[in-house]
């Protein structure tokens, strides 16, 4: 096999004729563990969830043991039968990372980088039309290949969709997959409507939730053969433009290729970053909690060189408040990347639309409308210079950061009883990093 330095990216798209991969690691952050701990993920009970938090937390995942005892994946602590001995993990963020990491370099044994798509830290796609020749083998041979090389290399089990576009691929790994031996399912269209047409609940189908499947089911619709026979107006006028989707992968079509995915470039670009809070929070530890997360997210702003004009604030409310969630936007009257403009206008918004008497439990927030050619678009409300402070500021303290770690720079408030800055800096993905 060649190393990813050598190997180049064939690239002859066409819509038609593409065969594509999606390798899962099976139950990937329960395995690592396993893996970790020189134990097979198919016969020992093992759940990956912080023994710290309550038993409502929930597990991030667990293997294929416990599914097999009807426990499901990412269900809460408490949701586990009592009667079940097994092992609690604590999540190691930056060792399934690791783990990730060199799962993707094997892959790039096999193909180039053009013709792989991360779509998670345990999935991805592959385009191997134009290996299939060069290998002298059949998608799922080649497939089977990449995924023993993967079990060789790291002990991690895996399963694999072939099909003739995106959604099929999908689909013969999230249905026909779990039924195969080898774990391994292909698709192509016919196949599709002969196996999966009556085949329910729709939402075990790519994009289908709960709640498009009761929208569906108040139709009379329950299968995707009676997706494909029901007056397309119909579905316009119940689903609008998200019909098209459903329509298409009812007859198993999707026109979209991995070159088309690799190839897109978004009109905008934004930035978050959001939080469920570890209990209620009153109405001045919001206040501290989004400040909090102003600072960060600012930095992270400053660091990939980027300006703002548009802000945005969701706060939700604990269910005991029996209150809806608050969701308000604003247009900034200048681009900027100062943490001072942006904590002012954060705090107006807050201030004029929270709820002063109902307990916080979820907040997030977002930059919008980024650019990286914003420069110095001042009025007459700013002060220049303290601008240009603000910026250089944040440059030191995420140099500073970067190369003693993000606790190196604290503020006064991040040590309030209600701050969450020091823990959160230590998580990755609001986990654990383990390290």
């Amino acid at each position: 096999m060649q190393r990813e330095k050598e190997r180049q990216p064939i690239h002859n798209y066409q819509k038609k004729d593409r065969v594509y991969l999606c390798i899962d690691l099976k139950s990937f952050y329960a395995s690592v563990e396993c893996a970790e701990r020189g134990l097979d993920p198919f016969t020992t009970n093992l759940v990956v969830a912080d023994p710290e938090r309550t038993d409502k937390t929930i597990c991030l995942a667990v293997t294929p043991a416990m599914k097999a005892l009807g426990v499901p994946n990412r269900c809460r602590v408490f949701e586990i039968p009592k009667n079940i001995d097994y092992i609690m993990a604590p999540p190691r963020m930056r060792l399934y990372i690791d783990y990730s990491a060199e799962i993707y370099s094997v892959y790039l044994e096999f193909l180039a980088k053009e013709d792989i798509y991360p779509y998670s830290i345990d999935e991805m796609f592959m385009d191997v039309t134009d290996y299939l020749s060069m290998y002298g083998m059949s998608a799922v041979e080649l497939g089977r290949s990449m995924m023993r090389a993967v079990y060789e290399r790291t002990g991690i089990t895996s399963s694999c969709g072939v099909g003739t576009n995106l959604y099929l691929t999908k689909i013969a790994l999230d249905i026909t997959a779990k039924h195969s031996p080898d774990r391994i399912g292909y698709l192509d269209e016919e196949i599709y409507r002969r196996t999966l047409w009556d085949h329910t609940p729709l939402t075990d189908f790519w994009r289908i939730g709960k709640g498009t499947q009761r929208r569906l089911n108040r139709l009379g619709i329950y299968t995707m053969r009676e997706i494909a026979g029901t007056d397309e107006d119909i579905l316009y006028r119940e689903f609008g433009i998200d019909a098209e989707l459903l329509i298409d992968h009812a007859w198993g079509r999707e026109p979209v290729t991995l070159a088309d995915i690799q190839n897109y470039r978004p009109k905008e670009t934004s930035i978050t970053s959001g939080q469920v809070l570890p209990r209620d929070y009153d109405y001045r530890e919001g206040e501290i909690i989004l400040t909090e997360m102003c600072e960060l997210l600012t930095l992270e702003l400053v660091d990939i060189a980027m300006y703002t004009d548009h802000i945005s604030l969701h706060v939700g409310y604990s269910r005991s408040a029996g209150v809806p969630s608050l969701h308000v936007s604003e247009k900034l009257p200048v681009y900027t990347c100062a943490v001072r403009t942006l904590r002012e206008a954060l705090l107006t918004l807050y201030h004029k639309n929270v709820k002063k008497n109902a307990p916080i439990r979820r907040v997030s927030i977002g930059f919008g409308h980024l650019t990286d050619t914003a420069a110095e678009q001042y009025n007459f409300f700013i002060d220049p210079a303290e601008e240009e402070r603000d910026r250089k500021l944040s440059q030191v303290t995420v140099s500073l950061r970067k190369r003693f770690g993000k606790n190196a720079v604290l503020k006064g408030t991040n040590l309030d009883a209600a701050g969450t800055t020091i823990e959160r800096n230590a998580q990755i993905g609001g986990h654990r990093s383990g390290d």
